[in-house]
């Protein structure tokens, strides 16, 4: 293994520790990993939800807003489609949860047994037989073109909330809420179906308050030389739609000769201090003009009596969004930032309130869980989503889990989560979300790679504990199963994908085999993916005469054009960059197989990046710094995932103090090794490298190392402990 560490200027360092407040430790591993700009710090430094993107960015929220408050008034049977892993489960649980405590007559259906992934017509007919007039797809839909043209001729309305990539032509007629849209102006592409589907929820709070749909106009006016500048924001649903600016100097200008009388008529007007702002406008227009305005300071005052004393000079230096933008904020967007703020909590934007974390079991009409401020369970299922789908962990993505890792961590947990960590002896443990990629997500995923994914959407809703605990060691059971299933899956495709490396120019893998599960198609070929350092796809057969496969990338390789041009001969496909999966009629794999041959020929893959692995050490370390404090920088930059690995260490010239040989149940016997770093003496694990105690270094001896650092939980006990990347004997 090669080891780097990036050189860093210490003047960047120091910049952002005297602008954002990081320690010098803190500051330099940010540096090293290319986060300098404000508006990527801002995610790693803020954890509040107020720094979330405002769900009306997507074009088409208020129409699905609309569209479901209509579907409420007129009692329409509403049915939410989703898919069957943990996005897809997470997605329906939350939006099933919050449209039936509102009161819709709601229903919900994943794809079963060997069904294809997305919307099918039969689901569509038998909807519209049952007087359906509203579906909702999560976490799919993107691409059922078919179906959703069908909902239409049958009468039924389809929004669809999806992040998956966007064909060419987007299924119509839909209300589309998608990262991905042509065009849109949500700012950031790489939120999971489930965040898709929380943004939603959090459209639909704030369309109860009186702002909804409101046009406010935001004014300030400030001296500049000689001249007075009049600066106007126009906003509905707390979203910037037009600004204005006018520099007039008093007695060359009436207030018509301005673009302000058509800019402003209309509108409720908003300011900082009305008699100061008044007194201004009549500097600049003379005693005969006088705006209708609402002062917000007033409002605000009963909130915060130390902010309502500041000028909004005052409270641009103060703001703290502000702090994060590159261009300096003036006073108008400290006063923006700030009406923002306040009016989505007044608003219920984000349910704050003391009975957020309170369950209430009490059920309506259909049976299902009434909660009382649901905020919390939604974003713990936000969070496994995200982890699950492997989104990149930065931009809102890291608030969104840290508030989700946050309240499970406080021991708030929702009902299915609660029954799960029981079983598994979470409770009291301080989790990370490598806890639970590993530990949970797998578990969940288990009932839909088994075709019963509506196991764990039954777990999450259903209102009665003692169900919820049958419903638990029903969801552990197939999790055997699917274990079972993997290993014998991985048996029979390994042989088949290493001889089909020659025919596809050594740059892709294909096993077929009609003895694979379905629901294990995916873990076999991530696992081959892995150990082949190519993009593998691994298909299995069904008696019907068709097939299901999943594709999964290696080295960086972005497989959406190999699916976008095999898009002929599937029946359905859909994915990530790195992920996918694919129907086909069996009579057609011979022509798919020729038509890869072709296309793998010219596929570009960066083999010499698998040759050699490099470690990329985020900070070297003395051993006196070698503490448990260390745990606390760990912590800080929480959630580690896609694009934010856990943080790696380096130290030279520590002694090996004691040795150990771990002898594990099938892998091979694992290495621990205590070290002296001083005054703290740290247990260190090698994992399935004891071979190289006395081969390359013995108890005494002096090691420079690569390391982690973790928690160990025992009988409620928590200990740090180092986990070995690489190490060697010092020189």
């Amino acid at each position: 293994m090669n080891w780097y560490k990036k050189d860093i200027a210490k003047e960047t360092v120091k910049e952002l520790h005297d602008r954002y407040g990081c320690d010098a430790l803190g500051a330099s591993i940010l540096t090293r990993r290319g986060l300098i700009n404000g508006e990527d710090l801002l995610f790693y430094m803020e954890d509040d939800k107020r720094f979330l993107h405002n769900p009306f960015l997507f074009e088409a929220m208020e129409d699905a807003v609309d569209r479901i408050l209509q579907a409420k008034e007129e009692g329409e049977k509403v049915l939410i489609f989703g898919d069957r892993d943990v996005d897809g489960i997470s997605s329906t649980t939350i939006l099933y949860e919050y449209l039936s405590k509102i009161g819709i007559d709601i229903s919900w259906r994943l794809p079963q047994g060997n069904d294809d992934y997305g919307l099918s017509i039969a689901c569509v007919e038998e909807f519209a037989a049952a007087y359906g007039s509203l579906i909702i797809t999560v976490d799919c839909g993107i691409s059922n073109h078919a179906e959703i043209a069908k909902a239409a001729e049958l009468g039924i309305d389809v929004i669809v909330v999806d992040h998956h990539t966007v064909p060419e032509e987007p299924p119509a007629p839909a209300i589309i809420i998608n990262p991905k849209m042509p065009g849109t102006t949500y700012p950031f592409k790489e939120i999971s179906g489930c965040a898709a589907v929380y943004k939603l929820l959090c459209a639909l709070r704030f369309s109860q308050s009186e702002l909804y749909k409101q046009e406010i106009c935001l004014l300030n006016v400030r001296p500049l030389n000689d001249a007075y500048l009049i600066e106007a924001i126009k906003t509905v649903n707390l979203c910037e739609k037009d600004r204005i600016e006018e520099t007039v100097v008093p007695g060359m200008l009436s207030i018509q000769e301005t673009r302000l009388v058509k800019f402003l008529h209309g509108q409720q007007i908003l300011c900082w201090d009305a008699p100061l702002q008044q007194k201004m406008l009549t500097k600049a227009f003379g005693n005969g003009v006088e705006f209708n305005m609402l002062d917000i300071r007033a409002e605000i005052a009963r909130k915060s009596e130390a902010l309502a004393q500041m000028s909004l000079l005052r409270l641009k230096i103060h703001s703290r969004i502000g702090r994060y933008k590159e261009k300096e904020t003036g006073e108008l967007d400290a006063f923006f930032n700030l009406f923002v703020t306040y009016a989505a909590k007044h608003a219920s934007f984000s349910e704050e309130n003391g009975s957020e974390n309170r369950t209430n079991e009490s059920s309506n009409k259909k049976g299902a869980p009434v909660t009382a401020g649901t905020e919390t369970a939604e974003l713990q299922l936000t969070a496994l989503a995200a982890l699950a789908d492997i989104v990149p962990l930065k931009n809102e993505n890291r608030i969104l889990v840290r508030q989700g890792l946050a309240s499970i961590n406080e021991g708030r947990l929702r009902p299915g989560l609660s029954e799960l960590f029981t079983r598994m002896g979470l409770h009291g443990k301080k989790m990370s979300s490598v806890d639970l990629s590993w530990k949970v997500i797998p578990l969940l995923n288990a009932a839909g790679r088994l075709g019963k994914a509506d196991l764990a959407v039954r777990l999450f809703t259903e209102p009665e504990p003692a169900k919820r605990s049958a419903l638990a060691d029903e969801l552990f059971a197939l999790n055997e199963q699917r274990k079972e299933l993997s290993e014998e899956a991985l048996a029979i495709a390994g042989t088949a994908a290493r001889e089909s490396l020659n025919r596809f120019s050594g740059n892709l893998a294909v096993a077929a085999d009609k003895r694979i599960h379905r629901g294990v198609t995916g873990i076999a070929a991530g696992r081959l993916a892995s150990s082949l350092q190519v993009p593998v796809m691994v298909i299995t057969f069904f008696d019907d005469g068709k097939a299901v496969g999943s594709i999964r990338s290696a080295l960086g390789y972005d497989i959406t054009s190999l699916l976008n041009s095999c898009g002929d001969l599937f029946s359905n496909y859909g994915g990530h960059a790195f992920a996918g999966g694919f129907s086909f009629e069996s009579s057609k794999f011979e022509e798919i197989l020729q038509r890869l041959e072709k296309l793998a020929a010219f596929m570009e893959l960066d083999k010499s990046s698998s040759e050699n692995e490099t470690l990329n050490i985020d900070a070297e370390l003395p051993a006196a710094y070698i503490t448990p404090e260390l745990l606390d920088l760990v912590d800080r930059f929480e959630p580690y995932g896609e694009e934010n690995p856990v943080l790696l260490f380096g130290a030279q010239k520590i002694k090996i103090a004691a040795a150990d040989i771990i002898v594990g149940k099938k892998e091979k016997p694992h290495l621990k090794l205590t070290l002296d770093c001083g005054k703290n003496k740290w247990p260190a694990f090698f994992w399935e490298q004891s071979e190289r105690l006395k081969r390359d270094f013995d108890v005494g001896d002096r090691i420079d190392l690569v390391f982690q650092v973790e928690r160990n939980t025992f009988n409620g006990m928590e200990k740090p402990q180092i986990i070995l990347k690489d190490c060697k004997k010092s020189e």
